[in-house]
C-alpha cells in the first residue's frame, strides 16, 4: 500500500429532489486500501457512490480520481479510466449466458488473447461460475449473481473497484463466500471501496473504515479500531 490517494471525495453534496441525501461528505481511498463506509439504511452511502461513479448529479463539492476532477464525467468514460462500481441489485444481463456476461464487463479492450485469460482468471476466483459457463444469468441464484456481477466488473481491469452492499439478501454461507472472495481480490491488490450493511463483515475486512449518518461521514478510523469501538458497536452491532 502506498500513501497515493486514488479517490478523494471533498465536500460532496447531493440531492434528490428538494431532499439533500449527502450534506458534505469528506473521505479518500488510497492505492491498495480496502475501505469500507457503513451506516444505517437511507445514511446516503449509495447516493455517494452513484455521484462518485456520474449516475447521480452532484450539487457541491468535488470528487477526484488519480489527482483529477471527475465531477460531471459520464459513467462510461469512468469505466473506461478505471473507476468501476458492481451497483446494488446486481444488474447482470440475465438473458445473457455467463461467458456473455463477462465479455459485456471487457467491452472497452480489445486485446483477445487477455479478455480469455482474463476470464479463466474469474472462472479460477469464481469456479461456480466456470461449472455453469453456459448457462443464462437470469437462471441462477442471487449469490451466483453477485459473483458473475463482480466477475464482470473485475473484467474491465478496475483501478478502484466500488462494491455496493454486495451481501444483501444472500444466504449466510454465500455471505462468507462473498467476503472471502473480496479479501482476496483485495490480497490481489485491487483498491476497493466497500459500501456494506453488514458492519462486522466490512470493518473486520478494511484497513480503514468511514461511519456515514444522514449524508455526512460521522466517524473514521483504522477498520480494526471502529470495530472495537464502543459507539459504532452499539449503533450497527447491535450491542
Amino acid at each position: 500500500m502506498t500513501n497515493e490517494v486514488l479517490l478523494k471525495v471533498s465536500g460532496l453534496k447531493v440531492a434528490y429532489g428538494g431532499i439533500q441525501a449527502v450534506k458534505g461528505a469528506d473521505f479518500e481511498v488510497r492505492r491498495g486500501e480496502l475501505v469500507s463506509l457503513i451506516g444505517a439504511n437511507g445514511a446516503g452511502k449509495t447516493t455517494t457512490l452513484k455521484a462518485i461513479t456520474g449516475l447521480q448529479p452532484v450539487a457541491a463539492g468535488d470528487i477526484e480520481f488519480m489527482g483529477k476532477s471527475i465531477k460531471g464525467q459520464g459513467a462510461w468514460d469512468l469505466v473506461k479510466q478505471g473507476l468501476v462500481m458492481v451497483p446494488e441489485g446486481r444488474g447482470t444481463f440475465t438473458r445473457m449466458t455467463i461467458v456473455e456476461n463477462l465479455q459485456m464487463g471487457a467491452y472497452i479492450r480489445n486485446d483477445k488473447a487477455q479478455i480469455e485469460a482474463d476470464i479463466d482468471r474469474i472462472f479460477g476466483i469464481f469456479p461456480r461460475l466456470k461449472e455453469r459457463a453456459t448457462q443464462l444469468a437470469g437462471t441462477m441464484s442471487g449469490g451466483e449473481q453477485q459473483m458473475l456481477a463482480m466477475g464482470r466488473a473485475l473484467m474491465t481491469q478496475p483501478k478502484v473497484l466500488l462494491l455496493d452492499e454486495p451481501s444483501m439478501g444472500l444466504s449466510p454461507i454465500m455471505v462468507d463466500k462473498i467476503f472471502e472472495v473480496v479479501n482476496d481480490i483485495h490480497g490481489q491488490g485491487v483498491t476497493i471501496l466497500l459500501v456494506e450493511q453488514n458492519a462486522s463483515r466490512a470493518l473486520a475486512a478494511a484497513n480503514r473504515g468511514y461511519v456515514m449518518e444522514s449524508g455526512l461521514i460521522t466517524m473514521t478510523g483504522a477498520g480494526k479500531d471502529l470495530l472495537n469501538d464502543p459507539k459504532v458497536r452499539a449503533a450497527y452491532l447491535g450491542e
